[in-house]
């Protein structure tokens, strides 16, 4: 069978099979005999791997993107000098017969060496600490919106029917009255003439009918212990936004002229800048950055 041969053009490469407990190197390349040795994952074995890779000059680095495992990784070699590629696992497996830890690291290696492999884009260890905190932050509201939910769904068990007559039970109105249910009180006609306005949506009498449930102590602690949790989601995420904020402050000339932009509110191009930084020059096209 003829045997095919690659051109190389990168001078001295590696490539690394990342699992949960074991990383697979192979070395290969001008001035090298390839090689291939099975390292840990603590990070004394990881540092060893990357005095490992220094010691022989390895100016090139490929990995597949396993999971989170590549991250630590990652880490360890990106201060090294080092050009670090994480590359699609589903790319690298278009060839079969490549199936255990030594062949896919030796395989890797082959590619990278030849040139055919095509890093994906990691962000910048500041823009990754960014994303973290945005989309921790992102998870939180979620859970704070399903809290709201939830106490929609207890007083629908109660048989109060706010949602029936107010379109949003998010609203001042909607919030007043249930806080005052929350608490275990009656609602009286006092109580919505003090609240009651004319974008209200629904005439007095129907507020107070539906504010007349069967409301038990139980519906009453589940009801508590549901804001309660809320109460704790929200101050988390305002320690986030002002986390956010302190990191960001550097680039507060940019957001200010990002906010300008219609529909862009300050969460938003938090998110934004968190997700696709400020340096456009990493994506080639318009078409790359929507992607």
């Amino acid at each position: 069978m003829e045997t095919v041969s690659f051109e190389q053009v990168v001078s001295r490469g590696c490539g690394l099979d990342v699992h949960k407990k074991t990383v697979v190197a192979t070395i290969d390349g001008d001035g090298l005999k390839r090689a291939t040795r099975e390292f840990g994952t603590f990070t004394s074995s990881l540092t060893e791997l990357k005095d490992w890779l220094l010691e022989n000059r390895v100016t090139h680095v490929a990995m597949e993107s396993t999971g989170v495992y590549w991250e630590p990784v990652y880490q360890v070699l990106e201060s090294t000098g080092m050009t670090v590629w994480i590359v699609n696992a589903r790319h690298v497996k278009n060839v079969p017969g490549h199936k255990t830890d030594k062949k896919d690291s030796r395989w890797l290696c082959r590619l990278l060496l030849a040139g055919l492999l095509k890093p994906s884009f990691i962000p910048p260890r500041e823009q990754r600490e960014l994303r973290d905190l945005t989309r921790y932050r992102k998870k939180l509201i979620q859970d704070v919106s399903s809290n709201k939910n939830r106490i929609i769904r207890i007083l629908e068990d109660c048989n109060v029917k706010l949602s029936s007559v107010l379109s949003d039970t998010g609203g001042v109105t909607a919030t007043k009255l249930i806080n005052k249910l929350c608490e275990g009180k009656q609602v009286t006609m006092d109580d919505i003439n003090g609240l009651y306005h004319k974008k209200t949506g629904a005439a007095k009498e129907e507020l107070w009918e539906a504010c007349n449930g069967n409301i038990t102590a139980h519906h009453i602690y589940m009801l508590g212990s549901i804001r309660k949790n809320s109460a704790h989601l929200e101050s988390l995420i305002q320690d986030l936004n002002e986390r956010i904020r302190h990191i960001l402050a550097p680039h507060d000339d940019v957001l200010a002229r990002l906010r300008e932009i219609p529909g862009l509110g300050e969460k938003s191009v938090e998110d934004l800048v968190a997700e696709i930084g400020l340096d456009r020059s990493v994506f080639p096209s318009e078409g790359h950055l929507c992607s």
